[in-house]
């Protein structure tokens, strides 16, 4: 029961590869990126045979906004084209992968499955578990035929500022970032307020995965996430810097059949406001 509730999320390479060769209805979505510290590419010209090309920075985003935060969600009707462009159709399994740690791959999901696409998978591990496994690549571009399908929003749980503030205090609210943001403290003149929403409880997303940036066995994250109230007793909701993160985390959780709601603006859009309380250090509150 447990590899079935994982797998309506994550694949392994072998599982996708197993599914491909049964002539299972397979969409794949390669997810390219340009890492916004570094500078460096996560596409270095190999693709899984078949994979059609996006980019994690302007398909599944709307350009920064003062309510949205630094990576809102993308207008409904430009996705829409996208999509169509991609050749999706809601009949197919849509599986998505990246060559990050299925950070970006994680966002592409939970857009796709917010837009209103029924079946969106991540494989586990992304490219770099593909190879691992010995599975095949190319460098051919594929040529999606365009479909008609049409999106609609909503169909993932959201937070607002109120609403993400309003469940940490009355059940478990977690904040997906690395923990000196969380802990945050002082920043320089003209730079962004640092710290956490109060009732926030510090889950960094990488935890979630091995040293191998495969996601960790359903049990390890079972009990991680228990340990934080999060195990589906109660509602959880998940925030981040900007609304990456924090789909990592709300795919770990459905990978063990935990349903939480996600806040798109993150923290990038709780500080737009300056009434809004900071919490620093360690501690919720």
């Amino acid at each position: 029961m447990v590899d079935d509730v994982r797998k309506k999320v994550l694949l392994t390479p072998v599982e996708l590869d197993e599914l491909r060769r049964s002539g299972a209805d397979i969409t794949l979505l390669a997810v390219h990126s340009i890492n916004p510290y570094t500078g460096a590419p996560s596409f270095n010209g190999s693709r899984i045979d078949g994979a059609i090309d996006t980019e994690a920075y302007t398909d599944f985003q709307a350009p920064a906004s003062f309510e949205g935060g630094q990576r809102p969600l993308p207008d409904i009707l430009v996705l829409q084209e996208k999509t169509r462009r991609w050749g999706l159709r809601k009949e197919s399994t849509v599986v998505v992968y990246d060559g990050d740690r299925s950070m970006t791959a994680a966002r592409a999901w939970w857009v796709l499955r917010w837009a209103g696409l029924p079946d969106v998978r991540v494989l586990d591990g992304g490219m770099p578990a593909w190879r691992a496994a010995g599975l095949p690549v190319t460098d051919k571009v594929a040529t999606p035929q365009r479909s008609e399908i049409t999106l609609s929003i909503g169909n993932m749980p959201e937070l607002d500022a109120d609403t993400a503030l309003r469940l940490g205090k009355e059940a478990v609210l977690l904040d997906a970032r690395i923990r000196p943001n969380y802990i945050g403290g002082a920043v320089a003149p003209g730079q962004p307020a640092r710290g956490h929403i109060p009732y926030a409880i510090s889950a960094p997303a990488p935890d979630n995965l091995t040293d191998y940036g495969n996601f960790t066995d359903a049990a390890t994250l079972a009990e991680m996430y228990r340990a934080l109230g999060a195990d589906g007793s109660c509602p959880v909701g998940v925030y981040c810097g900007a609304g990456m993160s924090a789909a990592h985390t709300v795919l770990a959780l459905a990978s063990i059949g935990v349903e939480a709601a996600m806040y798109p603006g993150s923290w990038s859009a709780w500080i737009s406001d300056p009434t809004r309380p900071v919490i620093t250090g360690a501690d919720p509150l």
